[in-house]
Formats: structure tokens, C-alpha cells, sequence
């Protein structure tokens, strides 16, 4: 038993080597999360120029199939918004460069042309990476939470 007790410390510190805190990528993380819901609120689309130059993996809130986001699209509008991203969380892969931030995503939406959500409740999970000294996605899950709605977005055909 001690054994096992020491092997499974051993894995837990050298794993923590690889995903720890990063108090400088954490922030500038949280506040790009913050920045870009309240340019959304504020504006009614989102910032455009957000996904990285490979372009972005995403299941979306809607259910289906993976989709694959190219940079430089035309930022989502909408008719009302309302979301708040709730506890936010950040692991760093690599200081500055590599970061995952987990958080709740909650409100209501209309997309212009689609239906509206009015109890939009998800959690998001995004891959971000740094690029030209801006945080961009790499791909991204929205999972409904219980008792929640998703969008009503149908996934890109290729």
C-alpha cells in the first residue's frame, strides 16, 4: 500500500510540471474573457480576429458534429445578449504562449437571424494560444448545463 501511495505521488508531482499556475497568463486570460463578453454586450457581435491562424476545433452548445472555424471570418451578431462567464478558471501549458480556461457561461442571446435562448446556461472549455501578442482560440467546447439551453446553431458543412 505504501507502495502504491508513493508511485501515485511521484505521478502527481511530475504531472503538476507540466499544467501549473501562472499568475501573469491567468490574468491576461480572465480579462480577455471579461474584455471580449463586454465588447459583445456593448457592440452586439463579437470582436472578430479571435481564432487562431490554423483556425479553431469547436462542438458548439447545439449539439452535432465537430466544427472547424477559420480565422478571419465574419464575427457572430446579434439582436440581444446578455451572457456572464462565471468562475473562471486557467491552466497554463506554457507561460505566455499556451493556456486553457474553464468557466460557466450563463444569460440569454439572439443571434440575428437564429432563435433566441432566453436560459443559456454552458460550460466552456477553450484551448487559447498567443499570437502576434493576442490570445487566440484553438478550439473550443460548450457543453449545456443541465436544465440549460444551448444555442439553436446547426454546425458548418464542409
Amino acid at each position: 500500500m505504501k507502495i502504491i501511495a508513493l508511485v501515485l505521488t511521484g505521478v502527481l508531482m511530475f504531472a503538476g510540471t507540466f499544467a501549473y499556475a501562472d499568475e501573469a497568463t491567468e490574468k491576461e486570460v480572465i480579462k480577455l474573457i471579461m474584455d471580449t463578453n463586454a465588447y459583445t454586450k456593448k457592440n452586439l457581435k463579437g470582436v472578430g480576429d479571435d481564432i487562431a491562424k490554423e483556425g479553431s476545433l469547436e462542438f458548439w452548445s447545439s449539439g452535432g458534429l465537430l466544427n472547424e472555424v477559420s480565422p478571419g471570418g465574419e464575427p457572430q451578431k446579434f439582436d440581444a445578449i446578455s451572457l456572464n462567464p462565471k468562475h473562471i478558471r486557467v491552466i497554463t501549458l506554457v507561460p505566455g504562449e499556451i493556456a486553457v480556461a474553464q468557466y460557466y457561461s450563463e444569460g440569454g442571446l439572439a443571434p440575428v437571424g437564429i432563435a433566441p435562448v432566453s436560459n443559456y446556461r454552458t460550460r466552456v472549455t477553450q484551448v487559447l494560444v498567443k499570437q502576434g501578442g493576442k490570445w487566440k482560440t484553438r478550439a473550443a467546447h460548450y457543453s449545456p448545463i443541465t436544465g440549460g439551453a444551448g444555442t439553436s446553431q446547426t454546425s458548418i458543412d464542409d
